[in-house]
Order: C-alpha cells, then sequence, then structure tokens
C-alpha cells in the first residue's frame, strides 16, 4: 500500500469516541473568536461543568481551510502546522465549528500525506471531535437535559451546515441535543437539508449566487414560524441571520435572532432565555479582551 493509499485509509477509519476524559483542548475557530466569542465561553462553561478541564491553546490560527479550499496547500500546511504544535497533548480536541472539524479529521491527513508532520497530523485527525458530536457520543449531554433550569416555551428552527450534516456526519447530534431541550420545540423548514450559501469562500467568490441561496434559507425559515435559529456553524449564523435581518428591514420577515447551539444549551442549563446570558458574557469576554490588551 502506498503513502497516499495509507493516509486516505487512516481518515476514513470509523470514528472511536474515548471514555470522559479528564481534559480537553478547545479549537475556538476563527469565527468563533472575533464574532461569536459568548459561544466558545458557553461551550467552556459546558465542559467544566461536566468536570473537564478545559485547555484554550493561545497560539491557536486558523485552521487553513480558506487556503486549502482555494488550491493553496503549501500556505494551508503553513497554518495547520502551527495547530499541529498548538494541540500536541494526547488528549481530545473539541473543534466548535463543523467545518473546520472537517478540516481538521478529513483533510489534515490528506494536506501533510508524505510529509514529515502527516504522522502528528493523523493523530489529531483521530482526536478531533465536532462539537455536538463530542457531546453526544463522549459525554451523553442530551440524556442530561431534562435537569434544564430554562423550560419555558421556544420554538427553533435548527439548520445543520454542509460541512457537519455531510462532512462530519453529526446531523443527527445536532437535532438530539435540541430535540431533548425541555420546552423547546424543533420546526423544520423546507429544504432543510439545503446549503445556505455561504460555503466560507464562496460567498465572495459567488456573491450572487451566495445571496439568492442565503435569501430561499432565511424564507424557508421565516415561514416556520420559528422563535430562534440555532446551528453549529457560525458562518451559516452570519449569512442567514443577516439575510433575516435585511427580510425583517424590508417588512417582509419577522425579527428571528440567531444562536450558536453551544450558547442555547447553556442558557437553557442554566436560565434565561438566552440573549440577557449571552450577552452579558459577551460583554465580559470583551472586558477581559480589553485588560490583557
Amino acid at each position: 500500500m502506498t503513502e497516499q493509499n495509507t493516509t486516505a485509509a487512516a481518515s476514513r477509519q470509523p470514528r472511536v469516541y474515548p471514555p470522559k476524559p479528564e481534559a480537553v483542548y478547545l479549537l475556538g475557530t476563527c469565527l468563533v473568536d472575533s464574532f461569536y466569542p459568548e459561544a466558545g465561553m458557553d461551550a467552556i462553561a459546558l465542559l467544566q461543568h461536566a468536570g473537564i478541564e478545559v485547555i484554550f491553546p493561545q497560539n491557536q490560527s486558523c485552521c487553513g481551510q480558506p487556503a486549502y479550499n482555494s488550491g493553496y496547500d503549501e500556505q494551508a500546511r503553513a497554518v495547520a502546522r502551527t495547530q499541529l504544535q498548538a494541540f500536541a497533548a494526547d488528549i481530545p480536541v473539541v473543534v466548535m465549528m463543523g467545518s473546520c472539524a472537517g478540516m481538521v479529521h478529513k483533510e489534515y491527513p490528506k494536506l501533510f500525506a508524505g510529509q514529515p508532520e502527516e504522522a502528528a497530523a493523523i493523530a489529531l485527525a483521530a482526536r478531533s471531535y465536532e462539537f455536538s458530536e463530542f457531546m453526544v457520543n463522549v459525554l451523553q449531554l442530551e440524556q442530561q437535559l431534562a435537569q434544564a433550569e430554562d423550560q419555558s416555551p421556544l420554538t427553533v428552527a435548527l439548520h445543520t451546515s454542509c460541512s457537519a450534516r455531510r462532512g462530519m456526519g453529526v446531523a443527527a447530534e445536532h437535532k438530539a441535543l435540541v430535540e431533548n431541550l425541555p420546552g423547546v420545540q424543533v420546526v423544520e423548514p423546507e429544504r432543510v437539508a439545503e446549503c445556505c450559501g455561504f460555503g466560507g469562500t464562496f460567498a465572495v467568490k459567488q456573491g450572487d449566487i451566495s445571496a439568492a441561496m442565503a435569501a430561499d434559507k432565511a424564507s424557508a425559515i421565516a415561514a416556520t414560524g420559528c422563535q430562534r435559529l440555532v446551528s453549529g456553524d457560525c458562518g451559516c449564523l452570519m449569512n442567514i441571520g443577516g439575510t433575516l435581518n435585511k427580510l425583517q428591514g424590508e417588512k417582509q420577515g419577522p425579527a428571528i435572532p440567531v444562536q450558536h447551539l453551544a450558547s442555547l444549551l447553556y442558557t437553557r442549563l442554566n436560565g434565561g432565555d438566552g440573549s440577557q446570558i449571552s450577552q452579558k458574557r459577551s460583554q465580559q469576554y470583551n472586558k477581559k479582551s480589553g485588560d490583557k490588551a
């Protein structure tokens, strides 16, 4: 078997879920860090509540997906090498977005095939898990949600990104977490499995097509009458959320807030409808960031 075939075979191995670990890394992702910091903080709080130490390497960076998807393999490797160093210890890595989880788990072994870092890339891929995947298959969080403090009625439309649904295969995990929250009703938009049009660099390279796809997705979500849109991928939240705001501004749809899955879980488990707690945590994050600066 050639080196290329060996790497491909390793990347297709069935998922192996470890017992509950004492510690995990958190790969925050660029979009969480820049636009949804409260989601990262809420994920940390959930993991810590489960008795797990969360390690957030300060030297972590972009996973390299934008360069990789654009055909710049060497530039992608240069960025990905930082991740190999940042997440070097043999503990699970919880990744906050399906697209980035897919990059590390599925593409790193291919990206580093035949490179000195190939073994390290395969090892990191094997212990990297998308957020909902870890919460369900390692922590069995969906079985613990009946004790949620906030059980007030809430209608939610759930959007699972293409990367999470088809790349990582975790649509069922997303749904299990939301459906098991007391008081939460999940409504399914038409064409639920269709792409929202974000697709990373696709939204820039094919702006008109992306906007049309987002408008179609936003209209379908608004038609459900949901009170909130929830997703595990921030790119989708930004793309659909911005379009929902546009429709609302043009009096063509209701105001529908968007929220990362981690924040929905945290806020329901700890009381409140989500908006006040997430806003408070975001303010705390911004204050801490300012103090460090």
